[in-house]
């Protein structure tokens, strides 16, 4: 007798938890670019994802979730470059850009690891956020080998985040921190999947801050509203986990997550692909 499919709870609860894959972890200034990757121990044809760090934060303030996304089959790269005070947002979306290349065209772990350069995707964190989407928009207009872009608490920047938005054509999904005083929802995430050209879904965790998708202590959180909370980056693990598992590896068993709501984090918004106008 075939099990039944699981429930969007039951895919929930399993893709918060750690996956099926041993992680390494390494460093990319090897390749020419500062920052970390993980990835699993081995594998060729991998969906690799670069992720951007928010402002003022480290890459290792995300490390538990870089880790759980590569236990999941799935290559992570997490540039640290325009860490300081006041960081060029387009420069870092160069940066995540540059990492992808690294990951699609570099073996990695020995030569036991390789990318599938028709897999990849870029997410980030508040600004890193919103570069993410900056880079997005210039692969649409480019390569166009970005397949996904997820983003937590995505705070606009300058180039405008929300602009570049109307070249994404690829899947977008953004999860906003309703408690969140630096970038609410509202005047950032919403404001960003408005804007998306391709399929979009917001979803709301309403008791997250700003910081709540970060771990550990940090001199920054003097400066910024928040602080790491565990709830917000389970939501956060099994949501990019799902994901990134079907948009860059086919994984349609997760579907479930991705269409129906779960408690901690309803669907808020969604919009399907805008539709061309047609000529007169």
């Amino acid at each position: 007798m075939s099990k039944a499919p699981s429930t969007a709870k039951e895919l929930f609860a399993e893709l918060a938890g750690p996956g099926p894959h041993e992680v390494l972890r390494g460093d990319l200034a090897a390749a020419g670019v500062q920052g970390t990757v993980f990835t699993p121990r081995s594998g060729l044809g991998l969906p690799a994802v670069v992720f951007g760090h928010g402002w003022l934060q480290p890459p290792i303030r995300y490390r538990n979730l870089l880790r759980h996304l590569a236990s999941w089959g799935v290559v992570v790269a997490c540039p640290a470059t325009q860490a300081g005070p006041l960081p060029s947002y387009q420069r870092y979306a160069d940066d995540l850009r540059t990492a992808l290349d690294v990951c699609a065209g570099v073996r990695l772990g020995g030569g036991e690891i390789s990318v599938d350069p028709a897999r990849l995707g870029l997410a980030g964190h508040s600004t890193g956020g919103g570069s993410a989407v900056l880079a997005a928009a210039a692969e649409s207009s480019a390569a166009g080998r970005v397949r996904a872009v997820a983003t937590l608490a995505v705070a606009e920047v300058r180039p405008s985040a929300a602009a570049a938005a109307a070249e994404c054509a690829m899947p977008g999904l953004h999860l906003a921190a309703g408690r969140d005083l630096i970038a609410p929802p509202v005047a950032h995430a919403e404001e960003i999947a408005a804007n998306w050209r391709g399929p979009v879904t917001v979803r709301g965790l309403a008791k997250a801050t700003h910081l709540g998708f970060t771990q550990g202590r940090h001199w920054s959180e003097l400066l910024l509203d928040g602080k790491p909370e565990p709830a917000s980056r389970r939501a956060a693990q099994a949501l990019l986990t799902a994901f990134f598992r079907f948009h860059l590896a086919g994984d349609g068993r997760v579907r479930p997550l991705l269409d129906n709501d779960v408690k901690a984090c309803p669907i808020t918004y969604r919009r399907e692909p805008r539709r061309p106008a047609r000529a007169a």
